[in-house]
């Protein structure tokens, strides 16, 4: 039996999907330590004490200039994820879709992002990150929920990009 006074953890993000006719907004990431060179989206992890729709919401204001309101979001994935980083890596992503938002789009972090910029969904850049794409494909699908980097082809493919 473990040890009680220690319990699973898993980390949470939220992650935001913007479309408009039929583009998909990526960023770029860089200087980031994870993915670096990869496109993405507007993301980030909760803080202590935040939900995924609080966090959502302050990334998309830090991240990209705009603000959300929380009935104009709505959860259209929700993924399981193994990162196998050494540390810490399991973790819970909630993806958001937005109906509307206000304010002007544009790179709030270029320490962080080297681009950002719209892409066909039917055509995303070869870099965009695994995961990423394996949930645009699930949303698009209409597929609540996934699971991804627990099997072992998953697994193989996550650590050959990482190298």
């Amino acid at each position: 039996m473990k040890n009680a006074a220690h319990r699973h953890s898993n980390i949470p993000s939220s992650y935001l999907i913007l479309i408009r006719e039929n583009k998909i907004l990526l960023s770029l990431r860089c200087n980031t330590g994870f993915e670096d060179g990869k496109y993405s989206l507007v993301a980030g992890h909760c803080e202590e004490g935040e939900t995924f729709t609080q966090c959502l919401i302050r990334e998309a204001k830090e991240e990209v200039g705009i603000e959300l309101l929380a009935g104009d979001i709505q959860v259209a994935h929700v993924m399981h994820r193994n990162s196998y980083t050494p540390i810490d890596n399991e973790r819970v992503d909630v993806f958001f879709t937005a109906k509307k938002w206000t304010g002007t789009l544009e790179n709030k972090e270029p320490d962080k992002c080297d681009d950002l910029a719209w892409f066909d969904l039917d055509n995303l850049p070869r870099n965009t990150i695994l995961y990423i794409c394996q949930a645009i494909e699930m949303i698009e699908a209409g597929t609540f929920y996934s699971e991804h980097g627990w099997n072992s082809e998953q697994k193989s493919s996550i650590i050959e990009r990482a190298f």
